[in-house]
């Protein structure tokens, strides 16, 4: 059977892969310690789950408008001048199921057939997936472990070619926990503003920062960076929302009809119940994000300390997000290969470094227990201790 040759070529997510196996291994009786999927352990906020409930017994259980409910979009607006600098009008906000839906609609509506998309490296594994089937060319820029993980303006330059649409950032960053600073980002901001090139920033992670950092919103940091900006961020990873499918984008208002045209024949609106608690998370009291945050903080600075005490493992410090990204490559093997090992050797499931392109690194989620962390750090190093 002939099948659309976009479709055919997109790499399945190794991390749902390693999950599914790390559960079937559980299923069968085994004690696993997870550090797979990037999913906060905790409920979601109980004001939250009222104001869904409420809107289901009051009927909110019709069809939405596709662009999202006009009360969460204007909760949306509010957020993003008060906490973002970003003054962006209702119509510039379109309401998805999950931030990722909301980059597949961008990179739908943005990148023309063999548009070049600069993607700092390591990245979230789903970037360039997207950017191909929007029929762009995703084009990696790597950052090296001397500068945190973080690619420069230089390295963007030289990267640049007449194909360049756009450029990805994200910070805090998946896979690697690194958040760059205000200066950094206005860089590396005017290097694409200087190209014309749009920049989508992703900032799902954007309240999980710890040692000081602070999470800057690009397009807050200049007229001209705003104009190219488009600010994606979404519900899952803040109020522990990944089951509700809810994200969206701010942006240039054509970018954001296009978005909106494509999912209006492709899912519609998101859940009608949902945006409903989404407009409680924006509204309601932020101190259940704080406790999150306290808590992984703690689990960071643990896990990063047993690992960098393992000889041959380095590992930069995350400052944001919740996630370590450390270098195994002193062991002489591959990412998948390794992850495979010591999920077989240990019952220890970590992600490859492979798809995020880093094949010398895994990543461990600490969005788990403080128990599962110790436990696997213990098998993790008697795994090495046998290579």
């Amino acid at each position: 059977m002939e099948l659309n040759e976009r479709i055919t070529a997109i790499t399945p997510s190794l991390t749902l892969a390693i999950d599914a196996k790390a559960k079937a291994l559980v299923a069968a009786g085994q004690s696993v310690c997870g550090f797979g999927a990037g999913e906060p352990d905790f409920d979601t906020p109980e004001h939250i789950k009222e104001a869904a409930a409420k809107a289901l017994r009051d009927g909110k259980t019709k069809y939405a408008p596709n662009d999202g409910i006009m009360e969460l979009r204007a909760a949306i607006a509010e957020k993003l001048l008060a906490e973002n600098k970003l003054s962006y009008k209702t119509e510039q906000i379109l309401v998805s199921n999950g931030a990722k839906h909301s980059l597949f609609n961008i990179f739908m509506a943005l990148c023309r057939e063999g548009d070049e998309i600069l993607i700092p490296a390591p990245f979230w594994l789903s970037y360039p997936e997207m950017v191909r089937v929007a029929g762009g060319k995703p084009v990696m820029v790597r950052g090296s472990e001397a500068h945190g993980l973080k690619v420069t303006p230089a390295q963007l330059e030289a990267a640049i070619t007449p194909r360049t649409r756009a450029l990805i950032i994200n910070s805090p960053s998946n896979p690697t926990g690194m958040v760059y600073t205000r200066e950094e980002l206005r860089a590396l901001a005017e290097v694409a503003v200087r190209h014309n090139l749009y920049i989508v920033s992703d900032e799902i992670y954007e309240r999980m920062v710890y040692d000081g950092a602070e999470a800057i919103s690009v397009g807050s940091l200049s007229p001209e960076i705003f104009k190219r900006t488009i600010t994606v961020n979404g519900f899952s990873k803040p109020y522990a929302m990944t089951g509700w499918r809810l994200g969206y984008y701010a942006g240039p208002v054509e970018i954001v009809k296009a978005g909106s045209a494509l999912q209006s024949h492709s899912t519609s609106a998101p859940n009608t119940f949902a945006q409903y608690g989404a407009v409680a998370a924006l509204r309601g009291p932020q101190d259940c994000v704080a406790r999150m945050v306290v808590a992984f903080d703690e689990r960071r600075r643990y896990l990063h300390k047993r690992l960098t005490n393992m000889p041959g493992v380095t590992c930069v410090c995350p400052t944001g997000a919740f996630y370590v990204f450390p270098n195994i490559s002193a062991f002489g093997l591959k990412s998948v290969v390794f992850a495979d090992r010591l999920l077989e050797a240990e019952k220890v499931a970590v992600v490859p470094g492979l798809p995020f392109g880093a094949d010398e690194n895994i990543r461990l989620s600490y969005a788990c227990s403080m128990s599962n962390i110790e436990e696997g750090m213990t098998r993790i190093e008697r795994f090495l201790s046998k290579l």
